[in-house]
């Protein structure tokens, strides 16, 4: 009988070599294990959350930008949007020499002669008396001086009774309406010189004093009393005509003579003859806002195609393509475009009949001569095509104010939108809350799952150390 010898099978051990690496001898890495569970659940949920937060994200930042481009459009309005906006004039003199001219709204429209005989001035007084050297003792008392019927009092005292001192004092006096008092050095000694800052012969110098006729006597002056001193230049009103209408003003700069128009004079006609005053309409600003609208509007077609077209060479869609806000602000604004005016005139009502027609791209352009004959043939139209009652601006500037309000269509929207970013980011909130409250459970039930085969792991272990020590059982042969 042979002998064989009986081998029992090796028991498997429940931890691998890298599970019993784990900390503490653990079976799981619980942690990790936890994590990729967590992470697992929560990513797709929060995929969804995060895709339609950037959705509505971007449509609101889309309505920002078509505010803002509205906005800007609507600016250009303001100058076409009212017929006061065409009242714009322009005043030209044809000898800047003898006056120049300015304008503002309402003034009359025609050409007009202008003759100026004198030019307004101010009144200027030289001391025919030399006083010392400035610094001489004149005496005290009061001053009274007065520039066109307004007085002051000067007091002289010790501290100031020289020609310096007195002009210092009258140049620092409470209530000096506008004299200016200078000491000049000459060859005889110092002189007084008062100059007044306003000019009008209304406007003349008088100086009194207090001192019974002592020294400071020979300081004053009136119309009536003028040996002291030397009229260097007299108190004189500017003396013009218009149109053959005399007229006088204090000064050169003349407001009132010809409605809305400003005249600053500047020499005489004697010698010249008359000045033609022309005022007219200024085509060439009314031209201007409307090239300024049409480039506006250019910039915001920009926009709607930017936020609602498709770029078929890269495959991009604009953020808000399809959006029945921005495709209704639009079709409005272009119903106002091609709108037919009732201006009054057959020929000129359109945008079209004034030189501004569609490009194929949905801008516009503008042909500048048949602007400029459009405003020399009728201006009065091309004023009621944007600024009449139906006027395109005046349509424009209603629709986009109505747009833009704070209860609007795209006010209305936006909050909706911000409801929307408000409800993901508390889904946002609510899932990682659950995502917490997962982790802390499967953390439980794993990390008991953990000891439990940490222990199985110790108990296989034992048994095979006590298999491995029982005796061998050697098989014996038969015969």
């Amino acid at each position: 009988m042979s002998t064989t010898s009986a081998t029992g099978t090796a028991p498997v051990s429940i931890a691998s070599s890298s599970s019993a690496a784990a900390a503490g001898g653990s079976v799981i890495n619980v942690s990790s294990l936890v994590s990729q569970l967590v992470a697992a659940t929560q990513a797709p949920q929060q995929a969804l959350i995060t895709t339609q937060t950037q959705a509505v994200t971007t449509q609101i930042s889309s309505l920002g930008t078509l505010k803002s481009a509205l906005s800007t459009f609507q600016s250009s309005l303001s100058a076409l949007d009212a017929p006061s906006a065409f009242n714009a004039q322009a005043a030209t003199s044809s000898n800047t020499t003898v006056f120049t001219a300015t304008v503002g709204s309402g003034a009359p429209v025609g050409t007009y002669n202008v003759t100026v005989s004198a030019l307004a001035q101010a009144q200027q007084l030289l001391s025919k008396s030399s006083f010392g050297d400035g610094t001489t003792t004149i005496g005290t008392g009061t001053l009274q001086v007065s520039l066109g019927g307004t007085n002051f009092n000067v007091a002289i005292t010790s501290g100031n009774d020289s020609l310096d001192g007195i002009a210092a004092a009258i140049n620092s006096a409470s209530g000096n309406p506008g004299i200016t008092a200078t000491v000049l050095q000459g060859s005889s000694g110092a002189q007084l010189l008062l100059s007044s800052t306003q000019s009008g012969a209304a406007n003349t110098i008088q100086v009194s004093e207090t001192d019974a006729g002592n020294a400071l006597a020979a300081l004053t002056y009136s119309s009536t009393a003028t040996t002291n001193y030397t009229v260097q230049s007299k108190a004189q009103d500017a003396s013009f005509s218009i149109a053959g209408v005399a007229e006088t003003s204090p000064n050169n700069t003349v407001t009132s003579a010809l409605s809305g128009v400003t005249l600053d004079l500047t020499g005489l006609t004697t010698a010249t003859g008359p000045v033609t005053l022309t005022v007219s309409t200024d085509t060439s600003t009314i031209e201007s806002n409307i090239s300024a609208f049409v480039s506006a509007y250019n910039t915001l077609a920009g926009s709607f195609s930017s936020l609602g077209g498709y770029d078929a060479a890269s495959g991009t869609a604009g953020p808000m393509m399809g959006n029945a806000l921005l495709t209704g602000i639009k079709n409005q604004i272009q119903s106002a475009l091609y709108s037919v005016v009732n201006t009054g005139s057959s020929t000129y009502n359109s945008l079209a009949s004034v030189g501004i027609t569609t490009n194929s791209d949905g801008t516009l352009s503008l042909n500048q001569n048949t602007l400029s004959t459009a405003l020399a043939t009728n201006f009065s139209a091309v004023s009621s095509l944007f600024s009449g009652t139906n006027g395109v601006a005046a349509n424009l500037n209603s629709q986009i104010t109505t747009a833009l309000a704070a209860n609007g269509a795209i006010a209305t929207d936006s909050q909706t939108l911000v409801t929307q970013e408000n409800s993901l980011s508390k889904q946002t909130t609510a899932l990682n809350a659950q995502m917490a409250a997962l982790s802390a459970s499967l953390t439980q039930q794993y990390s008991a799952l953990n000891t439990l085969l940490s222990s199985l792991q110790t108990t296989s272990a034992y048994l095979t150390q006590a298999f491995a020590s029982l005796p061998q059982v050697q098989a014996t042969p038969n015969g």
